[in-house]
């Protein structure tokens, strides 16, 4: 399989093998006028199998959304067809939007106007809570 690489875009790389439409849909990628290809199960040596997100325009990415589904995830940015920078991501200490509490009996419930917001409680198991609540995010 060939897929031609990009003059100026992004290629979201190293991420887990099989997490790559998950992480689509979460960026909204699905929603541009530009090429998207997803790789799947792309062969790594330090990974094993991986997949790759090639992005063939510069767009804006929520790197939080990145880092909470795995800051071992790479973000590159190709500039005629170079690699212009590596962004490395972490864990971010707070996420809004990106998931939604659970919890029946949160704010956010009943007040649906009200951010999403949860805070890094442990970062070594990457444990989310809501700030509302305090409900653990799956």
């Amino acid at each position: 399989m060939r897929i031609d690489k990009i003059e100026n875009g992004i290629v979201i790389d190293h991420i887990k093998s099989g997490q790559a439409m998950e992480l689509y849909k979460m960026l909204g990628l699905e929603k541009l006028d530009c090429q998207v290809a997803i790789i799947k199960n792309a062969e790594s040596g330090k990974m094993g199998r991986k997949d790759i997100i090639k992005i063939d325009q510069m767009i804006d990415l929520n790197l939080d959304i990145i880092g909470y589904v795995d800051p071992e995830i790479t973000v590159n940015i190709i500039r005629n067809g170079e690699r212009e920078k590596v962004a490395h991501i972490e864990l971010p200490d707070e996420v809004v939007d990106i998931i939604k509490c659970k919890n029946p009996r949160c704010i956010t419930t009943t007040e649906q106007e009200l951010p999403h917001v949860f805070k890094l409680t442990d970062k070594e198991n990457r444990v989310y809570r809501c700030l509302y609540c305090e409900s653990k995010a799956k």
